[in-house]
């Protein structure tokens, strides 16, 4: 057996190969089921317990947002879903219309909100800024816009993160982890392309590259430096139990195995609330012996 000696790995924009012999399947889903499940999951968080009739989502043109707006659109009632383009100067058009396709085939409202204006207004003032600093500000003035537009429309902000990339960390903290309801975050990006397909969303979105669209030529992939389906297979695995040399027998590579565990490890602060300094026996979300949250 190889010894592996592991380090958080340095970002890279080459995507690793799966060693040959090495193709192993990522995790499945029974699209019908989640489709149901999620559904009623919807209705009840927003209809029963919440009282609120509308979802409002920023519907970016990829695939989690499009299966965000066909449940929630399920659930509610098209007239109900309120789908918030919100494109930047630099974005690919290509998002704008895959956004419309959605629109188009399942009828939910929409409505075009540019935020150029908004994010230069603040970055103008901030000549260094690089790509990962404007990628956040656009991402966070996203949920600024979605949170109120759902004051306005008196809507529910729905959130459209997968498992994948939160266990990755592959989102912006504050932002795309915002809303209060998430329906796919316990589902890895390969499950979320069965639920896709079961649903019917079109195509255009299911079949073409993942992006974050916040500079050009960006891909997801390229961004983590492993494919999705070689992600969850590991992740998935990770989840079990797995060791490191348990999953170099499976088939993952020394590389490979770094750069996962790496992720997740230096990721972990991001899937949790604000840590609070604990001062009494009653801190809110952090004293492990009183599980109400006044």
């Amino acid at each position: 057996m190889t010894n592996c000696h592991f380090r958080a790995p340095e970002p890279t924009l080459q995507v690793i190969e799966p060693p040959k012999g090495a193709e192993l399947l990522a995790p499945s889903v029974n699209a019908r089921v989640a489709a149901q499940w999620l559904e009623a999951f919807l209705h009840d968080e927003l209809v029963v317990r919440r009282n609120v009739p509308r979802a409002v989502l920023g519907l970016s043109g990829g695939v989690d947002s499009a299966v965000t707006a066909y449940l929630c659109a399920r659930a509610l009632g098209a007239e109900n879903v309120y789908a918030i383009r919100m494109p930047y100067r630099l974005s690919s058009a290509a998002s704008l219309s895959d956004a419309q396709l959605v629109v188009d085939a399942i009828g939910v409202q929409e409505r075009t909100i540019d935020i150029s204006a908004a994010v230069d207004g603040y970055l103008q003032s901030e000549t260094g800024a690089d790509a990962r600093r404007r990628g956040n500000v656009m991402a966070r003035m996203r949920m600024l816009i979605l949170f109120d537009q759902s004051a306005k429309l008196n809507a529910l902000p729905i959130g459209t993160g997968n498992k994948t990339e939160r266990l990755l960390g592959y989102f912006t903290w504050h932002a795309d982890d915002s809303p209060p309801l998430n329906p796919l975050g316990d589902l890895f990006k390969s499950q979320v392309w069965d639920l896709a397909r079961y649903l019917g969303v079109p195509r255009a979105l299911v079949d073409k590259a993942p992006s974050a669209d916040l500079e050009a030529d960006q891909t997801d992939e390229g961004d983590l430096g492993i494919t999705y389906a070689r992600a969850d297979a590991m992740l998935s695995q990770i989840l079990l139990g797995y060791n490191d040399a348990q999953l170099r027998e499976r088939g993952f590579s020394c590389e490979e195995i770094a750069l996962v565990r790496g992720r997740v490890d230096a990721t972990h602060w991001k899937r949790h609330l604000p840590t609070t300094a604990m001062l009494s026996n009653t801190a809110i979300n952090e004293f492990y012996l009183r599980p109400v949250d006044f």
